[in-house]
């Protein structure tokens, strides 16, 4: 075998190794598995992540870069959408310590279609499933004043006493949220529950999902601005990302 064929065949074994793992794997993990050198293997993943064939998560380990989800999209949009999307909650959950979801448009609801739970035991709730009217959610706000959902005429239902069931009150709140960047809902799904969420946009500047994070009102009170910009900053990068993969 050739030295070039040689090089291909184990940055192969490689990849296979991290697809195949059921999480992130390590280099010094994945210099244990292959029995390769650990220069070989340095040298090895720097040029599968510099082709955006593997990536690294927050604590350096690596696992499928974003060509895969690129790859995807031709079969699965929302299945590449959280692939792509997991660094970006990661990074939210890690500042935040709170609940972080992913959601996306389906008709006139929002479906979540990832999340990422808290670390603390108040508030760990599991919003996979649990269907939630967007008038009451920051991440349906969200999805609304940026035009991914269309607002409903009428009166809205109310599931607290702060829940916002005026469709005028509600267009002044989608107002705001598109003046600052995002959509915020403070006791208005359930008491005691405080969210903020921003869209993120996709090709041609539309709105194709919404990271929100939800927890405790005695936790998030006071800091939801703050929360806020981390959350709208985070969906902008995710926006460029899904930007330069078309």
């Amino acid at each position: 075998m050739s030295q070039g064929a040689q090089a291909v065949d184990r940055a192969a074994g490689l990849l296979s190794l991290v697809i195949h793992a059921p999480e992130p794997l390590t280099a010094t993990e994945l210099v244990e598995a292959s029995g390769l050198a650990r220069s070989t293997v340095s040298r090895l993943l720097m040029a599968l992540e510099r082709n955006g064939l593997l990536e690294r998560d927050p604590e350096g380990a690596f696992r499928g870069g974003a060509l895969f989800a690129h790859y995807a999209t031709r079969f699965d949009r929302t299945e590449a959408l959280v692939t792509v999307a997991q660094p970006y909650l990661e990074r939210i959950a890690e500042r935040t310590g709170e609940t972080v979801n992913l959601g996306v448009p389906r008709g006139d609801s929002v479906v979540h279609a990832a999340q990422i739970d808290s670390r603390f035991v108040v508030g760990a709730t599991s919003w996979m499933g649990i269907d939630v009217p967007p008038h009451c959610s920051a991440l349906g706000k969200a999805l609304y004043a940026a035009g991914a959902l269309e607002v409903p005429d009428g009166d809205l239902e109310r599931c607290t006493p702060r829940t916002v069931v005026d469709p005028d009150e509600l267009q002044a709140e989608l107002a705001r949220a598109r003046d600052v960047g995002f959509a915020v809902a403070s006791e208005e799904f359930e008491e005691g529950l405080d969210a903020v969420a921003a869209p993120v946009l996709g090709a041609e500047d539309v709105a194709v999902a919404a990271i929100g994070v939800s927890g405790p009102t005695f936790r998030l009170e006071g800091q939801l601005d703050e929360v806020g910009a981390l959350v709208l900053d985070q969906a902008e990068r995710l926006g460029r990302a899904l930007h330069k993969l078309g």
